[in-house]
């Protein structure tokens, strides 16, 4: 399936977390354009960290990544569970990126747990956030996914499949077999998140078999594992020839009890773990050459 070279993705800030969980979560353009690799990219509102899928919140973070570096740039169409799916495509459909994450299923997504661990917060809507997750579905229906398809396909955009459960893998299947989406397809598999699959060895495996039955050799596996099954799911995909994704949209620790002061200090333990494999961290013009992406020229920032 894949080769020797293992594209490391990076989520830098995410729209889970909130900003009275750890200092080091980016939240301001300056701290999250500091803390790009092949970055997954979500914006925040810089006074009080919210999740901002405004197309005027991403432009500075976009353009200073772009100038001072060749990372290839993941824009999500993720944003918040709480936005319409016309908000969160809007910034991708704006900026044209070389690749853009897509949900590709609804499910019930539990935060509120993160409340047991949390008690203090400097902003009334972050426990109003997690609190409200008691009663959240997480929207992708299949107008959604139709939606965000025939939005970003004419710019060229290449997608980030985010499946957190075996039926996201059979709704990307359907949109794969109607010409929607095309081969090579990147599936980013995720787990850990209440709502989804868990992080048992053996989920990864069933979602990695699944995958490999409906679309062989037309697709690059990646994981991600929520919290503390971030490297152990890393590890696992590394020595099965997979991909990873770090980061701390995903993972605020880096050991127990212990936060993670920055997303690079996530990847120079995921190196350490791929190069413990005998494989080889992808550089940015490889991990194009992969996905078969149009190229950092063609993007519209």
């Amino acid at each position: 399936m894949d080769g020797r070279d293992l594209i490391i993705s990076c989520a830098i800030t995410g729209a889970i977390h909130t900003p009275s969980m750890s200092p080091f979560l980016p939240v301001t353009a300056e701290e999250i354009a500091d803390s790009a690799l092949r970055v997954h990219l979500h914006a925040r509102n810089p006074e009080d960290g919210r999740p901002d899928q405004s197309p005027e919140a991403f432009e500075p973070i976009l353009r200073r990544i772009k100038q001072e570096s060749d990372v290839v740039i993941n824009l999500t169409t993720g944003g918040s569970p709480y936005m319409t799916m016309e908000a969160r495509v809007k910034p991708a459909a704006i900026f044209k990126p070389e690749i853009a994450s897509l949900n590709m299923g609804s499910m019930n997504l539990g935060l509120f747990r993160m409340l047991k661990r949390h008690t203090e917060f400097k902003y009334d809507w972050e426990p109003a956030m997690l609190e409200g997750s008691h009663d959240l579905v997480f929207r992708n229906s299949y107008k959604d996914i139709r939606y965000a398809l025939d939005t970003l396909n004419e710019t060229g955009t290449r997608y980030e499949f985010e499946c957190y459960d075996t039926a996201h893998l059979h709704n990307l299947n359907y949109f794969f077999q109607e010409g929607l989406v095309t081969a090579p397809l990147f599936i980013q598999t995720c787990f850990g998140l209440l709502g989804g699959i868990g992080v048992h060895p053996e989920e990864v495996q069933h979602m990695r078999r699944t995958a490999d039955r409906l679309f062989g050799d037309a697709y690059h596996w990646s994981v991600l594992g929520a919290g503390r099954s971030q490297m152990a799911i890393a590890a696992q995909s590394a020595a099965l020839g997979g991909h990873i994704r770090v980061g701390l949209e995903d993972n605020l620790w880096a050991g127990k009890g212990r936060l993670a002061e920055s997303n690079a200090s996530q990847v120079r333990q995921a190196v350490q773990v791929i190069h413990g494999l005998g494989r080889e961290v992808a550089t940015p013009d490889e991990a194009r050459a992969i996905l078969a992406l149009k190229g950092s020229a063609k993007v519209n920032f």
